[in-house]
């Protein structure tokens, strides 16, 4: 998921193809649809993302009581609205009716608070949870941002690698080289420092013994010198998320695994594998790699439209595709994003289907 921000952005305004009541408002490469003459181009509004939980009170002054998402009908979701899709929501609310949005803009500040709004977090269900223990230790995983949000992530050009976004659960595993001891945990709880007791039954665990984890990283970290070895995979199948790439995810049999990230804790410096290097690397110490379905030139047309169709782990297309993670060939950082160069292309289909599941 990506991180909540809402800010203050200067709209610009786009015919609806489709309905001549309504417009879209661009955000980055976003659109929201919006009643038609509500705003102009070079208009400045309130951007609420996909995944905000709006308060009760501001929902009723946007006209959107009953109609937002989640069982209590205030989750923000990306829907088709008269055929186009609508990602967030533009608004203007009161409480902000005599602030500089401009200014707020300028200063990149988060009305989130303010505004009463938090992130969704969904429920972890059953067989995704586990006894947890501490684990300062970890080395946790990062939020991966929308590139529709943020843009100007990457030059044209630049050398970058796409990998398929599986949709499934992060798995992340921690190797403490010079004691052997092992963590594992999902995102979730990783980001709390937290880190699921070793046990056969858990689904991480499942997947992080099956295809030998341990054993790799171990490999990885005599190789680099590292005095701990980061894991990031996400294992997946059937009963993990609504879409299962042809795998098992709940018996007790190894589940899907696909490594997509490997980070080193080398001379107290985190350093992130280069995504050019990191399908071999994790070939020599024989672990499976998340899908590479793009290495060359950074191509915004190109990838919006690889983000979508079917899915390729399986060789099968048995479902569609959830969409691409995007890093540079090289390790760099971006000043966009204030941290490490990474974006995520999100498929328009997934955002939209019926029956989705997003657990952590």
């Amino acid at each position: 998921m990506s991180t909540l921000r809402v800010t203050a952005e200067r709209l610009t305004i786009l015919p609806h193809p489709d309905a001549d009541a309504l417009e879209l408002a661009k955000v980055g490469l976003f659109h929201a649809v919006v009643a038609k003459g509500a705003y102009r181009t070079g208009d400045w509004a309130v951007y609420i993302p996909e995944g905000a939980l709006l308060p009760e009170d501001l929902i009723e002054e946007i006209g959107l009581t009953g109609r937002l998402a989640g069982s209590k009908r205030n989750r923000v979701k990306a829907i088709r609205l008269r055929g186009e899709l609508s990602q967030g929501i533009v608004c203007r609310p009161a409480a902000l009716a005599d602030r500089d949005l401009a200014a707020e803009h300028e200063a990149g500040t988060d009305l989130s608070a303010e505004l009463g709004i938090t992130k969704w977090v969904p429920e972890v269900p059953v067989h995704l949870s586990g006894d947890v223990v501490a684990a300062p230790d970890l080395l946790r995983w990062i939020e991966i941002e929308n590139v529709k949000r943020y843009p100007g992530v990457f030059e044209p050009g630049e050398p970058v690698v796409a990998t398929e976004k599986i949709h499934g659960t992060a798995c992340l595993y921690t190797l403490l080289a010079e004691s052997g001891e092992e963590f594992v945990s999902s995102k979730g709880h990783g980001g709390k420092n937290l880190a699921l007791a070793p046990d056969d039954g858990n689904l991480y665990w499942r997947a992080v013994r099956a295809a030998e984890v341990g054993k790799a990283s171990r490999a990885l970290a005599e190789r680099f010198g590292a005095r701990r070895v980061g894991v990031f995979g996400e294992v997946f199948g059937s009963g993990v998320q609504d879409l299962g790439y042809g795998e098992t995810g709940r018996t007790e049999e190894a589940p899907g695994y696909a490594v997509f990230d490997v980070a080193l804790d080398v001379d107290g410096r985190r350093v992130w594998v280069d995504s050019a290097d990191l399908g071999g690397l994790l070939a020599e110490v024989g672990l499976p790699a998340a899908p590479v379905l793009h290495e060359g030139p950074y191509d915004e047309a190109l990838l919006i439209a690889a983000a979508s169709g079917a899915e390729t782990w399986s060789g099968r297309a048995l479902n569609i595709r959830e969409g691409l993670v995007v890093r540079p060939a090289r390790e760099r950082f971006s000043k966009e994003l204030g941290g490490r160069a990474i974006a995520k292309f999100v498929s328009d289909a997934y955002l939209t289907r019926k029956g989705g599941t997003e657990y952590e």
